[in-house]
């Protein structure tokens, strides 16, 4: 992901071969089939002939890529069920995917592909807080729908009226584990160890902050790092020195080393963290020493939904493994924006817009969707217990 800006073009009629999580990059660039995915020229933006292209960013290479990779499979999915289903008002939908190279700049630029470039109607994507609110900054003043499956950051949406998302905000998970901490776990003194760099990790962390104190705890250590970072060991012994119950850790990929490195200083805390913990690096990383933590996340594949168990069936027929929260995200996001196009009155992205909106009810694989007045989703979210090698359910809080 640190290389030039890698485009990745990709069909949702184009069957994908073996791009199971564990890649660590997208398969080389193919070009959509019928040869339809070219920019329209003139006309309605985004629409040409019998072909809706919509356009994807996502983090396919880097250190956000097992993200990614899930993302762009669960919204390939979704596109192919819907075009084997007739389409949409007699067209055929394709998607023109980017990779961002796990960075916000190169997010920007992506944005700024699909936008003038390519011409899309619509764009999906990302996951990352910092990525999406670079992507919306080139979005919304060029008034294209936006929809975010998984930035839980609440300036995302914030940047303006074209910028939507599917999943619930950092406030929401931020209180979550704040309250899962205090009343169920019954714990009194939490440390905080956030990365500097993240606007997901930050929101996260302050919220929980003022949350769990809110609730008669008290947060007894503050500690920073930033991504890539390889030695957490003097965070990890000044935190050690306030004898917390559980230490809050709101990331990514680097959960697994921190665990680790925790567990070899000795700190018996627990671990906590949000819906960021939700990859294969966590046990790959983490092995034994994450085992027993707590993190919060959109859906649980234990969950006997039949709708959910459909979803996780057609993926791991598709791809070969269990979809993770990101990929059922980024399966939601791309629905809804169908559902959208199909209740829009036209092509026009005003139109699309307007109708992003309006969705209410809409029944997503991570609970049923309500937009509210601020673009964000109105959803419960559920708390995983990390196990040998996999999850457990252990509750879900409403909002």
């Amino acid at each position: 992901m640190r290389s030039a800006l890698a485009a990745v073009l990709t069909s949702c009629a184009l069957a994908l071969v073996g791009c199971e999580k564990k890649a660590s990059a997208p398969p080389p660039p193919s070009a959509p089939s019928g040869g339809t995915a070219a920019a329209p020229s003139g006309g309605t933006p985004g629409v040409t002939g019998d072909t809706i292209l919509l356009g994807e960013v996502g983090s396919l290479t880097g250190s956000e890529a097992t993200f990614g990779i899930s993302t762009r499979n669960a919204i390939e999915l979704a596109i192919r069920e819907v075009n084997a289903a007739g389409g949409v008002k007699g067209k055929k939908i394709e998607i023109r995917v980017y990779d961002n190279q796990s960075k916000p700049e190169e997010a920007a630029q992506a944005a700024n592909r699909l936008i003038n470039q390519d011409n899309v109607l619509l764009i999906l994507g990302e996951v990352a807080s910092s990525n999406s609110m670079a992507m919306a900054e080139k979005a919304q003043p060029a008034k294209v729908p936006m929809i975010s499956n998984a930035s839980t950051n609440p300036k995302v949406t914030e940047i303006g009226d074209y910028i939507f998302r599917v999943c619930f905000i950092d406030p929401f998970q931020g209180y979550v584990m704040a309250k899962f901490a205090h009343d169920n776990l019954k714990l009194t003194k939490v440390a905080v160890l956030r990365d500097l760099g993240s606007a997901y990790s930050q929101g996260l962390a302050d919220v929980f902050e003022r949350k769990f104190t809110e609730m008669g705890g008290k947060i007894v250590a503050r500690e920073t790092y930033t991504k890539g970072s390889t030695d957490f060991r003097s965070q990890l012994t000044a935190i050690k020195r306030a004898s917390p119950d559980a230490i809050y850790i709101p990331g990514y990929n680097d959960i697994g080393l921190i665990a680790r490195q925790a567990r070899e200083l000795g700190v018996t805390a627990k671990l906590m963290g949000g819906d960021g913990w939700d990859s294969e690096k966590l046990f790959e990383l983490g092995g034994s020493a994450i085992e027993g933590s707590y993190f919060s996340n959109h859906y649980s594949p234990d969950d006997p939904n039949p709708r959910i168990q459909k979803f996780i069936a057609d993926y791991k027929a598709a791809f070969g493994s269990v979809p993770d929260s990101l990929a059922a995200l980024g399966y939601d996001a791309a629905m809804v924006a169908v559902d959208a196009i199909k209740r829009a009155p036209s092509f026009d992205r005003a139109a699309i817009r307007d109708a992003i909106a309006q969705t209410k009810n809409f029944p997503g694989v991570t609970g049923t969707i309500t937009l509210d007045d601020k673009r964000n989703a109105t959803k419960p979210a559920v708390v995983l217990e990390v196990g040998k090698g996999k999850t457990k359910y252990v509750a879900t809080i409403a909002p």
